[in-house]
């Protein structure tokens, strides 16, 4: 029995040995809910279709978790993770990756956004959900319009986050901020690849972007009263191979760029932004609907008194499609006008009321379109942070 006992302590220690040992760090759930009534009003746009919905109700809601933990020598390790969680009834994993910080800067390894959109400047909103860098909800019924992959309203619609990479796994490195400067870089070995190593991730393969590179620079300051950030951003996306172009084809790298200017006078804010994509430019044999160089600006200021800011914008992306071969057409240019005012009722949480208006012109020829097609949307909803 004494024999049994002792190859028992033996095993567990063995086992406690071969177990590695887990990081103490503590993992927090948090997350988002979005939610809205809308009213919209538009053009059809296209003959023999179905009317547009006025009314619905369109969300997003994410689940977040992660957590951190300071070592003794002063180096924080930590790992982020978000789900989204209303997208086709499922849990799909947008955002995944770990970070290490000192006073050295942080770094930044896994799905997650880069440098040049980490460090982007955004320009004051209405409601951000809508009129932000990066739009969460949209009301404007684009398939119903015939236009849904002519504007790319599919991922997001009318904003201009700088995300030529996406949530491709990628490594960050973020400086600390010094005199109010701050610069990131930003490497993505493949935008075609995944988590886990396959035979499909080759180099040289025809029409597809590879390794892509970030950088940007953003300054935060004081200068007589008067609050100022400023900030440029620069992605460049290689081409891997062209064999043979055809319609839709790229026919070389893929550059985007961002200059934003925002400015906060006591309870005022006014903010400006451009960019630019040139999408790798594509080929010109065919007659279906292609991207083109797309330039877009943002205009947008802000009031906030107590629990309440009032907020106006205005964007303007010009050549956002082409249909190859229509001379006519120089590119879909599409305006929105939104306002709107958020009340803050409790720590995390805002009710949010807004209305816009956008036009979309130019767009004769994507599938028997009208050349105009415009809409009106009133949106009332609120944004739970938990």
């Amino acid at each position: 029995m004494k024999k049994v006992l002792l190859s028992s302590v033996a095993v567990i220690g063995l086992a406690s040995l071969a177990t590695p040992a887990a990081a103490q760090v503590k993992l927090d759930l948090g997350g988002y809910f979005k939610g809205y009534g809308v009213y919209t009003s538009q053009d059809d746009g296209v003959a023999n279709v179905t009317e547009e919905r006025s009314f619905d109700i369109i969300r997003e809601t994410e689940i977040h978790f992660g957590g951190e933990t300071t070592l003794d020598n002063g180096l924080t390790v930590g790992a982020h993770f978000e789900t989204q969680a209303d997208r086709g009834d499922g849990m799909n994993v947008q955002e995944s990756y770990v970070y290490m910080s000192g006073g050295w800067g942080r770094v930044n390894v896994g799905a997650e956004d880069g440098a040049a959109y980490l460090l982007q400047v955004e320009a004051p909103s209405a409601d951000s959900n809508l009129d932000g860098i990066r739009q969460y909800v949209n009301p404007f019924n684009s398939a119903e319009a015939g236009v849904l992959s002519a504007l790319d309203v599919a991922n997001g619609g009318l904003d201009y986050d700088q995300d030529a990479t996406g949530y491709n796994d990628k490594l960050t490195y973020l400086s600390p901020i010094m005199n109010g400067f701050q610069v990131g870089v930003s490497y993505t070995p493949d935008l075609a690849d995944s988590s886990l190593e396959d035979a499909a991730n080759r180099e040289d393969q025809d029409n597809e972007f590879g390794a892509a590179y970030d950088a940007a620079v953003r300054y935060e300051g004081q200068f007589n009263n008067v609050g100022v950030i400023l900030g440029a951003g620069y992605t460049h996306v290689d081409l891997e191979d062209v064999v043979a172009v055809g319609a839709n084809d790229f026919t070389d790298d893929r550059t985007q760029w961002n200059v934003g200017a925002d400015f906060d006078i006591g309870p005022f804010g006014v903010g400006v932004a451009y960019m630019e994509d040139d999408f790798g430019d594509t080929g010109n044999n065919s007659t279906t609907v292609r991207r083109d160089e797309e330039e877009t600006w943002v205009v947008g200021v802000d009031y906030t008194t107590g629990p309440f800011k009032l907020g106006a914008s205005y964007i303007n992306k010009d050549g956002a499609a082409n249909v190859i071969g229509d001379t006519g057409n120089d590119g879909v240019e599409s305006e929105r006008y939104t306002g709107g005012v958020t009340y803050t009722y409790g720590p995390g949480m805002t009710f949010r009321g807004s209305v816009s208006y956008v036009d979309h012109d130019n767009v004769a020829g994507l599938a028997g379109t009208d050349d105009d097609i415009d809409a009106t949307s009133v949106l009332l909803g609120t944004q739970i942070n938990f």
